[in-house]
Formats: C-alpha cells, sequence, structure tokens
C-alpha cells in the first residue's frame, strides 16, 4: 500500500485519487443499477402473484431472500475484494446480473424464483459496493451519497412506471424482469467509464475497524432505522385494506410516497452540511416514531396519504446523515462500507419480525412494532453519542 493510502492525502474533494467527474457519475449509475429492484418490487413481485407464480407467503420469501443476498453481496464486496480491476468487475457483475433476471422471467416455482433473486441479490450488492468503494473515499461522502440515493430513486421511479404502464399489461412479469436484463447489458458501456482501480484506503484492520462500540452503534442505528421502514412498507397494502382503503389508492399511495423520496433525496444533499447528523437523525426518528403510531390509531384516507408520504420523504432524507453516522464512529472509513449492508438487512428482516405478531388479520401491531424500532435507532444513536464523548475525554 502506497504512503498516499496510508496517510489519507488526496486531491482536492478525495482522501486518495481523483476521479473525473464522468467517472464518479458512472459509479453511482453502476451502484443505481443494482438497488433498482427496491423501487420495482411492488410492480414485480406484485405480478408474479398476480400470475399465480407464487403464493403470499412466497412472495415474502422470494423479496426477503434478494434483500439479504443484496446486503451480502455489498459486505462481500466491500470487505473481501481488493479495489482494483473495476471495470471488469462491474461488467461481470452486470453480466451475471442479466443473467438471473432472464432466469427469473422464466423460472417455474416459488423455490426457483428464491435462488434465481438470491442470485441476483449478490450481483446487486456487488454492483451498489462499487458506487460505496468510490463515495467512502470523498472528502464529501455524504453530499454524494445525497446524490447517489437521488439517481437510483429516479432511476427506480421512471423505469417503475414504464413497468407499470406498458411492459407488465403486454407482456407480464417476465417482460419487466427482460427490461431489467436489457438495462443491465446497456450500462455495460457505462461500467467502462469507472475508474480502473480506486486508490487504496486502509484496510489492515478492517475487522478491527467495525468491531468497536461506536461502529457497531452506529451500523445498528441505521439497521433499525430501515426495519421500521420495510415493516410498514411491507404490509402498507393490507394496512390500508384493514382501515378501508381500497388496493388502487394503496397502489397510487406506493407511487407517490416513491416521488417522495426523490425529493427527500434531493432536499437533504441541499441541506445536508448545514444541519448537524445528531440533530438530523434524532429529528427524523421522531417523525419516524410519528408516522408509525398515526398508521397504528386506525386513520382516513387523508391522515394514511400524510402519514405514507411523510415516511416516504424522510426514508432518504436520513441517509447523508447516517453516512455522517458511520464516518465519525470510524475514521478509517470501513464501518461506512457496511451502511448499505445495514440498511438493506433492516428492509429485510423488518417484514419479518413485524410478520411475528401480526394475530389473524390485525395489522395493527406492524406500525406498532415499527415505532419500537424508530425509538431503538434514536436510542442507539443516544448510546453511540455517549461513547463517542467518553472516548474524546479519555484521549
Amino acid at each position: 500500500m502506497t504512503s498516499t493510502s496510508t496517510s489519507l492525502q488526496g486531491d482536492g474533494d478525495w482522501l486518495v485519487g481523483n476521479p473525473t467527474g464522468g467517472q464518479l457519475a458512472s459509479a453511482l449509475w453502476i451502484g443505481s443499477v443494482g438497488l433498482l429492484i427496491l423501487g420495482l418490487q411492488p410492480v414485480l413481485l406484485g405480478a408474479l402473484y398476480t400470475e399465480g407464480h407464487v403464493s403470499g407467503d412466497e412472495l415474502a420469501l422470494v423479496a426477503t431472500a434478494e434483500m439479504i443476498a443484496i446486503a451480502i453481496g455489498s459486505a462481500i464486496v466491500a470487505m473481501l475484494l481488493s479495489a482494483h480491476k473495476m471495470r471488469w468487475k462491474s461488467a461481470v457483475l452486470l453480466l451475471l446480473l442479466a443473467l438471473a433476471n432472464v432466469w427469473t422471467a422464466y423460472a417455474a416455482g416459488a423455490s426457483t424464483l428464491m435462488v434465481a433473486r438470491a442470485l441476483a441479490g449478490l450481483a446487486e450488492g456487488g454492483l451498489v459496493a462499487i458506487a460505496t468503494e468510490l463515495i467512502a473515499r470523498s472528502r464529501r461522502a455524504e453530499r454524494i451519497g445525497g446524490f447517489f440515493v437521488t439517481i437510483q430513486t429516479l432511476a427506480q421511479c421512471a423505469l417503475a412506471l414504464l413497468l407499470a404502464l406498458y411492459v407488465v399489461p403486454a407482456a407480464g412479469s417476465a417482460g419487466g424482469f427482460l427490461v431489467l436484463a436489457v438495462v443491465c447489458v446497456a450500462s455495460l458501456v457505462v461500467a467502462f467509464a469507472v475508474p480502473a482501480d480506486y486508490a487504496d484506503l486502509p484496510k489492515e484492520e478492517n475487522l478491527a475497524n467495525v468491531l468497536t462500540v461506536p461502529s457497531i452503534t452506529a451500523l445498528l442505528s441505521v439497521f433499525c432505522y430501515f426495519m421500521f421502514f420495510g415493516a410498514v412498507w411491507a404490509f402498507l397494502e393490507p394496512l390500508g385494506a384493514q382501515f378501508g382503503i381500497d388496493g388502487g389508492t394503496v397502489g397510487l399511495i406506493v407511487s407517490a410516497s416513491l416521488a417522495a423520496q426523490v425529493l427527500g433525496a434531493m432536499t437533504a444533499t441541499v441541506f445536508e452540511a448545514r444541519i448537524d447528523y445528531r440533530l438530523a437523525i434524532a429529528a427524523i426518528g421522531i417523525v419516524a416514531l410519528a408516522a408509525s403510531l398515526v398508521l397504528a390509531s386506525g386513520p382516513g384516507l387523508t391522515t394514511f396519504w400524510v402519514a405514507a408520504l411523510v415516511m416516504g420523504f424522510i426514508l432518504l432524507f436520513i441517509v447523508p446523515y447516517q453516512i455522517r453516522l458511520a464516518i465519525t464512529a470510524d475514521e478509517r472509513r470501513t464501518a461506512v462500507l457496511l451502511v448499505p449492508a445495514a440498511q438493506l438487512f433492516g428492509l429485510a428482516i423488518g417484514p419479518v419480525a413485524a410478520s411475528l405478531l401480526i394475530d389473524g388479520k390485525d395489522f395493527r401491531p406492524v406500525p406498532e412494532f415499527a415505532a419500537a424500532s424508530a425509538v431503538a435507532s434514536v436510542a442507539l444513536l443516544g448510546l453511540f453519542v455517549l461513547v463517542a464523548r467518553r472516548r474524546r475525554v479519555v484521549a
């Protein structure tokens, strides 16, 4: 490892290395391709269910398997593989994801679908790491993280609209997954525009950097926050049905919430440097608690709308501040590479954990669980602040 890497000396806005704007944009797009499925699951998995390929329980397992695989894939690529030959790694991962999407389009049976989506998730996680590895090398990681979530959510919105209005009605879920495969193949051009090699960050003590109280509490805070959202998002339609809101209206609410996510991400890129990350995370946690309690109270249509839109807005607004939290916990920036994994594990575990509390057709325990997750996220932030303060005093 060079002395430049060890001392974290880069050019301008970069700790190490000096990628061009085009190279950064290319890496962010590659990572966004890996997360397209997060915005498309309601459309594509809903189509699989409607077509009779999976039951409701099987649908949840397929979705959970993919999200866990994304988290594992992002952690493996970020922690275990070197940040060299990134163009070829991007290309291989895109081709692997394209093949997994084609396999999904022609898969028969829930078991095959689960394996296909788990394979897709590993490739998607690797693509996410292509972006987060470069973000971690920036002195302005929070701001670039805001751009990243904005790009991915805009892409999700555009593609969700295309699939819902044209592709799925004409060609079913298979057509939707084939379109995803085409996007992967088309992105091969972009793959060869990312930096060939990322300048090295010090990684001699990866495990030691993460296995500290500050890093663990920071990542657990991120995990609990995304458990809050994952639980409610997965059960939004049955929650609405319990309160007399039809499925078509809930679908419209989901689309509007995706738009709110874009607005939240864009707003965060403007304000991230003006708000202390501790204040932002605590305030958003309180808003998340309030929104969850509103959904648990049996709201009317208008209140349901407002709660869902607020949740959509804060989901991505918080991401730059979570990146700053992870950087503060570990200045070597190993912990920040695991933020996507913590987020995705939260999204995956939230629905599974909340489902254990459901009693028959009463889905109120879901937002109650989400409220508890939001409280846990803020409590872990408080623990992090206390530990960080004691470490400064000792130092």
